[in-house]
């Protein structure tokens, strides 16, 4: 069997539109573009993977209504595996409903839903998950979930010796457990800033934060930057990515791209360094488009853009941590 993306999270249908703007108290604003689509991190990181060629399995929730469909659809016509994706009766699917202002730079307002409600059973499907998971799979993981179920993951995980790709979303969730739990830690600008009470606004700055953050025990972290770039510091060494200037359409999905394409990258084996500039150049392509999945690259449009990504690497002095 072939080594495989396993992501636990969150699955959601996506309600998307354009608008000039957040409506004020009381207002109607027109908008345009509606759409809706499967989303949610779990389903984005899988559905990525497998449109890059990687086997991926979800393990996550749905409701028993009818939005469920619009979710597994394209999951299911990808290839992904979702027979650990399990619809809880009479709870609603997930949703997120999205406002695209003309920058492109989204705002999402999240229903969870049937994400929050998880039992023994499911903790079971989860441990068996990971217990027969080939050789050589990853698992990536969302804090849209209750902590209980990221937590058990995590650390059978490690028991396994599986690599961990943490996207430590919505970072109020994340404590001091999962941060010394070893994995590769996937904070945005924003999750950095919370997690260190550094202020972000430069690529050192970002450095700073991650090396903070490595203090805990992880095996990496990469700061996502809202340039599009991030910064990178392992046990061994320091970087900084630079992204291609691209014009942004929808900012939508493109940190669940970045988780995606990194996760696949360490699957791979690729270095540190090498996965963030491939998660890179797959985030900058992802906001070029419109929605989630339909925007997400195949790996020619990553390898093209790769050609126009700058890695930097900072140097760190042996034994730091």
């Amino acid at each position: 069997m072939n080594p495989r993306i396993l992501s636990l999270g969150s699955v959601n249908v996506d309600i998307q539109l354009r608008a000039d703007r957040w409506p004020e108290a009381g207002e109607t604003l027109l908008g345009q573009d509606f759409f809706m689509a499967g989303g949610g991190k779990a389903a984005n990181v899988a559905w990525l993977a497998c449109h890059l060629g990687i086997e991926a399995q979800v393990i996550g929730h749905v409701g028993s209504d009818s939005l469920q469909e619009i979710a597994l659809h394209p999951l299911r016509a990808m290839g992904v595996d979702v027979s650990t994706i399990r619809s809880i009766k009479n709870q609603a699917t997930g949703v997120s409903v999205i406002i695209v202002p003309p920058n492109g730079r989204k705002g999402i307002m999240l229903a969870p839903n049937a994400n929050d409600i998880w039992s023994k059973e499911d903790e079971e499907s989860v441990r068996s998950a990971i217990q027969t998971a080939p050789p050589g799979s990853v698992l990536s993981v969302d804090l849209e979930v209750p902590l209980s179920i990221v937590k058990q993951a995590v650390r059978q995980s490690e028991e396994c010796g599986m690599p961990i790709v943490l996207d430590p979303s919505p970072a109020e969730r994340l404590d001091e457990e999962l941060l010394e739990a070893g994995c590769y830690l996937t904070p945005n600008q924003s999750e950095a800033q919370r997690l260190t009470n550094i202020r972000i606004d430069t690529q050192d700055q970002a450095l700073e934060a991650a090396k903070r953050l490595m203090k805990h025990g992880n095996k990496g972290v990469c700061v996502k930057l809202g340039t599009g770039g991030c910064a990178i510091v392992t046990t061994e060494v320091q970087f900084v990515i630079s992204a291609p200037e691209v014009k942004a359409v929808d900012t939508t999905g493109a940190g669940d791209a970045f988780a995606g394409a990194f996760s696949v990258a360490i699957l791979e084996h690729q270095p540190p360094e090498q996965a963030a500039a491939f998660a890179v150049a797959a985030s900058t392509h992802a906001v070029t488009g419109y929605g989630s999945q339909p925007s997400y690259p195949t790996r020619a449009q990553i390898e093209s853009l790769l050609r126009r990504v700058i890695i930097q690497k900072k140097g760190l002095l042996p034994n730091e941590w």
